[in-house]
């Protein structure tokens, strides 16, 4: 059965809360802006800073903004990007690459930079090309680690499109290691996350890494 096809909008809602679940969330409560503007002004004094003085009186409702727009894929479905689908007798490698994004480390809230390569072999339909990207986005707007970023994508995929393979590359710098801590900018961390034929067949796996890396 190919899954983004033929699945009514209740089954989507029921993917959607088991990728929720396995990820370990449950319903996010809403942003809460002057909480945050609050811990905010505790911060500046508790680093030694005047949250009064002239420079800094904004800076609780601007960093509120931020947290809000950064954390903004706690409240978003990224899987109905996926809901909808072309019938296309295709059945070859589909990829996207180096699509931008940004997200936050979840140990110390610090952002980490970069891009995402994602291919699917479909399985009697495909989606619109912009739509993956909408979903790296959407995911990337989450506290997380890469490694779950990566497969949160290619699951979403996978299950959505019922794909018969997946594969999703992420590159990134992360700010916690090149500004603080060990300090060594320029180092990137790449994960992968391959699913279906793309992991199982060799070739095929050899094809699509080789498109990625490419110049």
């Amino acid at each position: 059965m190919i899954a983004a096809c033929s699945e009514d909008s209740s089954v989507h809602a029921h993917v959607t809360s088991l990728h929720d679940a396995s990820n370990g969330n449950t319903r996010p409560k809403p942003v809460d802006l002057p909480a945050i503007e609050t811990a905010v002004r505790t911060i500046l004094n508790a680093v030694g800073e005047n949250p009064d003085r002239q420079g800094l009186l904004d800076t609780p409702a601007r960093v509120a903004r931020m947290y809000a727009e950064m954390f903004a894929g706690l409240h978003a479905q990224p899987s109905r990007h996926l809901a909808v689908t072309f019938p296309e007798v295709y059945d070859e490698l589909v990829l996207v690459r180096d699509i931008q994004f940004t997200s936050m480390c979840e140990h110390h809230l610090l952002p980490f930079t970069g891009v995402a390569h994602v291919a699917y072999i479909p399985k009697g339909c495909v989606t619109g090309l912009s739509k993956l990207a909408r979903v790296v986005d959407e995911v990337a707007r989450r506290p997380q680690v890469q490694e779950r970023l990566t497969q949160t994508v290619a699951d979403l995929i996978e299950t959505e499109l019922g794909s018969s393979g997946v594969a999703v590359v992420v590159e990134a710098e992360h700010s916690c290691m090149s500004i603080r801590g060990v300090k060594k900018p320029g180092s990137r961390t790449i994960t992968s996350a391959l699913r279906g034929v793309l992991k199982t067949n060799q070739a095929s796996r050899a094809e699509v890494m080789s498109l990625i890396n490419r110049s």
